[in-house]
């Protein structure tokens, strides 16, 4: 075992075989030679700075930005290729995930689950990036992750009995229940043994026995969406500019803390399916909605927590050598650790009359004991008023003296020496003011340690100039910095006293640690919890600024005046609302409408709505039902891409292809126009063809489409609809030109709208002779071409009879209605069935 014993994981260092490159993009071309660990990776750097880094206190807006994952992806081979398994380790959250699921030829899941990863840093075996013999899933992951660091390990160091061995070593109690999940999961074990050994290796540190949250995540929990659905979705970056708020992240993220920021994120990119935990989460965010003291209560609170889950990774992990960094480093995070224990008390009376089963279950998880058993052996040797303090200077003097009098005597002894070293730098700072006639005032910079500041203008000083033994001067406006030899010698005191301070803190510290560990687990229940509050309370936020409504889960899509939520924000007014409805009967939707009518900006309207109520937050219409999606894909832009070689019409291909091979009958499928790119002819033959294998899956299908031709579908096949949006023509004052007026509305049937292409030209500068060619050109062709399909008698009743069936199973599955309404409504559906009937004399008893 490496643990316990700190030089043993020094020792194996040399054995560690090991290749890294920023990204093993030319792999084919030059063959990357395999280092030793030691000489490979000179010096062990460390990824984040765990060592003295500062948490983040309410500042959740970058918190995700910064990568500091590291995964191991392993696959099966043979035949139990497209079996993978994952290890991922994030540096700033001491918690293991495991998956292992099979994959098909595509590697859908593995790049999606990687895209949400957002990884630092890839681990792959040697064995599948060796030159000239690499496999599928190396290329497509390089191909993907081209700015992430890759880095190829041998394959002994996957070895399923270590990754065990690690987790029974290092999993914490309370999540025991791992073994029982991952036992015969070898692809996932062996990740684990070659993350944990390289993550021990590059941080210099072990992981503290019993210490880490280790969880098994297969890919069956949540929906699925796939990376350029995210992209197309703009549900975390925006596609113009990546800065820009205007995501379906940005609407909701009213986080306080960085834990519920990641937490948002995460969910967005893999909603739930559960409808129960789904709808457990509606509860909560109605009680908070209906609460606002309870509201009020928790926010406060919450924007308090530190980053809870990195405060946990640096707490759990033991350096291997210590030096002033790690000693400064551990004081520091036992300071956060008092701050946020001291916060567990405020949080149970924020939640102590609250209703909802989950936010009770929270009240029930915070009355555990231990908070209060590891605050006790804290303040025995913290003094009491010890708190996290902003600004640096303050935050050393609450290091300094943070351990309590009389419990080491040559603590106390440093202490005292320490303050008459800052008396003395304070003493000598307002002599040289007396002397000088100067106001000098004492400041304090991490970087420059004690030095002097003035503040006054050049016309005050004799000459215009400093006195001569002041040094490294430095003018910010009318602000003077500077220091002194006498001063710099003082500051080289200072730190050798802090130095001796830290060392026998720290000792103090370690001591106390050591008896802590064993109760720390109850502190991954607290940043779940804050974590989960704080993401429910953004979504309650979100509410409370525009007029969403809770969304119910039922086997239809309807959403009455839905409207765009990121169009909103954009706007800072309400869009124009629209209605939708699909059922299993009615599960394929076409939509026509000139250019620029707002078809890509529902179809995006539909996905996110769908995304959010399956998150567990509100949804921005009137009414709302939702049939939980398992899959969500979309199809959508009509970009090249220069990088891999693809056309316009070539990502097509790829695109659908991809959603025909992975969609099923609980899929939700955005098809933004297809078959753009080639032929006009052969453009309809695809389309064509992809709509009909679409509409034989019980997928709810919207498609927005030019191509008129494909509304004609709804005559072969009952379950079509056909939707465009209306504009309408307005005479200019002039009068002798038309103008095009959007009205965004949805309406039923296909637009009637002809030759909207051409009037889209006219308002652009297109010269008027190439304007009047192109109508009589179109003209000609629209003659030649314009057979249209009519519908028969017998399909007009065919299809009415088809309606009418799809309601009455839906009646007989969902009505809530009593006994006289439901025969009203029953009067009124044979009533429509017989005006749909071409003969209307011939009543069906159907």
């Amino acid at each position: 075992s490496y643990f316990g014993d700190k030089s043993s994981c020094v020792e194996n260092a040399d054995t560690l075989n090991l290749t890294s490159s920023s990204s093993v993009r030319g792999l084919n071309s030059t063959c990357i030679g395999k280092t030793p660990l030691s000489s490979g990776r000179s010096g062990c750097r460390s990824h984040t700075p765990l060592m003295g880094y500062s948490v983040t206190s309410s500042s959740a807006v970058s918190a995700h930005t910064v990568a500091s994952v590291i995964v191991a992806v392993v696959e099966g081979r043979g035949l139990a290729r497209g079996e993978v398994g994952m290890a991922s380790i994030d540096l700033k959250n001491p918690e293991m995930i495991l998956s292992q699921f099979a994959d098909n030829t595509t590697y859908a899941k593995v790049i999606t689950k990687l895209k949400i990863l957002t990884p630092l840093e890839i681990i792959m075996s040697n064995t599948a990036c060796d030159a000239g013999n690499t496999t599928k899933l190396f290329n497509l992951i390089t191909e993907h992750f081209k700015n992430v660091t890759f880095t190829t390990v041998q394959r002994k160091y996957f070895n399923e009995t270590k990754g065990l061995e690690y987790i029974e070593q290092l999993c914490a109690s309370e999540f025991s229940t791992i073994f029982m999940e991952v036992q015969s999961k070898y692809y996932c074990l062996a990740a684990a043994a070659a993350l944990l050994k390289y993550v021990e290796f590059i941080q210099n540190s072990v992981y503290a026995p019993k210490s880490l949250k280790v969880r098994f995540q297969g890919s069956e929990k949540t929906a699925m969406i796939d990376s350029s659905s995210a992209q197309n979705l703009e549900l975390v970056i925006n596609n113009r500019d990546s800065r820009n708020g205007h995501t379906l992240l940005g609407v909701l993220n009213y986080t306080k803390t960085p834990g519920g920021s990641r937490r948002l994120r995460s969910n967005i990119l893999e909603p739930l399916f559960d409808a129960e935990t789904i709808n457990t989460r509606l509860d909560c965010v109605q009680e908070l909605l209906q609460d606002e003291e309870l509201f009020f209560g928790l926010q406060a609170v919450i924007s308090k927590f530190l980053d809870t889950e990195q405060l946990l990774s640096v707490l759990v992990q033991i350096p291997k050598q210590d030096t002033v960094k790690t000693a400064e480093s551990k004081i520091t995070n036992l300071i956060y650790l008092k701050h946020t224990l001291e916060l567990v008390e405020p949080l149970k009376a924020a939640l102590r009359n609250c209703n909802t089963q989950l936010l009770r279950a929270y009240y029930n998880s915070l009355e555990d004991t231990r908070f209060g058993i590891i605050l006790e052996k804290i303040t025995t040797v913290i003094n009491d008023d010890t708190r996290y303090t902003k600004g640096c200077l303050s935050m050393r003097t609450q290091k300094c003296y943070a351990v309590k009098p009389n419990i080491s005597e040559f603590l106390d002894i440093a202490r005292r020496t320490y303050t008459e070293i800052v008396d003395d730098i304070a003493g000598m700072i307002a002599q040289l003011a007396e002397k000088y006639s100067l106001p000098l005032k004492t400041s304090f910079s991490s970087a420059r340690g004690f030095f002097i500041q003035m503040n006054a203008d050049c016309s005050t000083l004799p000459n215009g100039q400093l006195p001569s033994e002041f040094t490294k001067i430095t003018k910010t406006k009318n602000t003077y910095s500077f220091t002194s030899a006498d001063l710099i010698k003082m500051n080289e005191r200072c730190q050798e006293s802090l130095r001796e301070i830290y060392h026998m803190t720290y000792l103090i510290v370690c001591k106390l640690l050591n008896e802590i560990y064993e109760h720390i687990h109850c502190l991954y229940k607290l940043s779940d919890i804050v974590s989960m509050l704080d993401m429910l309370l953004s979504f309650a936020h979100a509410c409370t600024l525009s007029d969403y409504v809770r969304p119910e889960f039922t086997d239809t899509l309807a959403i009455k005046q839905g409207w765009h939520p990121i169009l909103e924000k954009i706007a800072m007014e309400k869009p124009v609302s629209n209605n939708t409805y699909l059922t299993e009967g009615n599960n394929f939707v076409i939509i026509t409408g000139p250019n620029m009518s707002g078809k890509s900006t529902y179809l995006k309207q539909i996905a996110l709505c769908q995304i959010m109520a399956q998150i567990g937050s509100y949804v921005p219409a009137e009414y709302c039902s939702f049939r939980i999606a398992e899959q969500i894909f979309t199809r959508i832009g009509m970009d090249d891409d220069i990088e891999t070689n693809a056309s316009t019409f070539m990502k097509e291909m790829k695109e659908i292809t991809y959603i025909i091979q992975n969609a099923n009958d609980k899929s939700l499928i955005i098809i933004d126009e297809l078959g753009r790119g080639t032929s006009a002819e052969e453009g309809i033959g695809i389309c064509y063809a992809a709509c009909e294998y679409l509409l034989n899956l019980k997928a709810f299908t919207l498609f927005a489409t030019h191509f008129l031709e494909l509304c004609h579908i709804d005559a072969l096949y009952p379950n079509v609809e056909n939707y465009h949006f209306e504009v309408q023509h307005v005479r200019s004052s002039a009068g002798n030109k038309e103008k095009i007026a959007y009205t965004y509305t949805l309406s039923k049937g296909y637009t009637e709208e002809k030759n909207y292409g051409l009037k889209a030209a006219e308002v652009s500068s297109l010269p008027s002779s190439i304007i009047l060619d192109a109508k009589e050109i179109t003209n000609h062709i629209a003659k030649q071409i314009l057979h249209r399909q009519k519908s028969t008698p017998e399909m007009m009743k065919l299809r009415a009879t088809y309606q009418l069936a799809m309601r009455l199973v839906q009646t007989a599955r969902n009505s809530r209605l009593d006994p006289d309404s439901l025969r009203v409504y029953l009067k009124a559906l044979k009533k429509k069935y017989e005006a749909s009937c071409p003969t209307p004399g011939k009543s069906d008893e159907q």
